[in-house]
């Protein structure tokens, strides 16, 4: 259906093999058909198609048994206040989140740089990212799956350009969203204030003087950027602890060396070639699921393999 709508702008299917497969060949044939779908959906006229959305939602519906009926659903805001949503059990992500901006009184072109994701509060207090939505995805229907997450689905800003914020601060309602936002990253640690800065920073929060609040934060480390959960990498040696920060284009790494000593290594994205995610199931005491992301990466001219492991399914979703 898609080749009938978009022609050659759609990448061939992968030939199929016609006798019984080895390992090797389910292998390859499972990185081709991976390989395939990460291409269909580098074309956003494709994603946005009624052919594509259709069927991920009938396989959404299909897969979790979950019939289109009229359902509640709440969106959260940084600061843990929450918009109820009279929905459909099959209204898509890009659906759900034009009916908030409504309720908002948000303006339907700024749209394109919020977005919607799941999230989890913890009980040691710190926030994890679990992942962003799809916009073709059915939210209330990932929330089902994911009962055992304890998920959360919330607004957040989906760009990791600082300088972004100043195309937002003429509406009322996106500032707001920019600056409880911004008060969040600061109480999870976040976004790393030197004292003096941190001082600033309460002074303009007590005044309520939100832009100029934005403004100074803009200056400081992390800001802008996604915290992931606590992982273990293979940089320098393997074994390592590592927090993880991904925004201005580099995928920041706070390692805690076996020395006790903390070694702080940004990987920028444009020396990135190719990366991968590995679902490598459960650790041998079987409470926990492990992924693998590995990416390869030009370090003085030698292409080298850097493997983070997390233990959080959430961390790298």
């Amino acid at each position: 259906q898609l080749r009938h709508l978009f022609g050659s702008a759609v990448p061939a299917f992968p030939p199929k093999f016609y006798l019984p497969m080895t390992k090797s060949m389910a292998d390859e044939r499972r990185s081709q058909l991976e390989q395939y779908l990460q291409n269909v959906t580098l074309d956003s006229n494709i994603t946005n198609s009624d052919v594509f959305i259709g069927f991920f939602r009938k396989l959404q519906q299909d897969t979790f048994e979950i019939q289109t009926q009229r359902a509640f659903l709440d969106v959260y805001l940084a600061d843990g206040s929450n918009i109820r949503l009279d929905i459909q059990t099959s209204d898509t992500a890009q659906r759900i989140l034009e009916v908030t901006f409504c309720k908002m009184g948000l303006s339907r072109e700024l749209i394109k740089y919020f977005s919607l994701f799941f999230f989890q509060d913890r009980d040691d207090g710190a926030l994890s990212v679990v992942k962003k939505v799809a916009e073709f995805e059915l939210p209330y229907v990932s929330l089902q799956s994911m009962k055992e997450l304890h998920c959360k689905l919330g607004i957040r800003k989906w760009y990791m350009d600082p300088s972004l914020d100043t195309q937002l601060m003429d509406c009322r309602a996106s500032l707001n969203l920019l600056y409880i936002q911004a008060i969040q990253e600061v109480k999870r640690n976040w976004v790393k204030p030197t004292e003096g800065q941190m001082q600033e920073l309460e002074s303009l929060q007590k005044n309520a003087n939100k832009a100029k609040f934005l403004e100074l934060i803009r200056e400081m480390q992390f800001y802008g950027y996604v915290r992931l959960d606590p992982c273990i990498c293979d940089y320098p040696e393997e074994g390592c602890s590592a927090d993880i920060y991904v925004g201005n284009n580099e995928i920041n790494c706070c390692i805690k060396l076996p020395t006790n000593q903390t070694k702080e290594v940004s990987f920028k994205i444009n020396r990135l070639r190719s990366w991968q995610v590995t679902f490598l199931g459960a650790t041998q005491d079987g409470e926990e699921d492990t992924l693998e992301l590995r990416f390869e990466y030009n370090d003085s001219g030698t292409w080298q393999w850097i493997i983070l492991y997390t233990k959080q399914v959430s961390s790298l979703s």
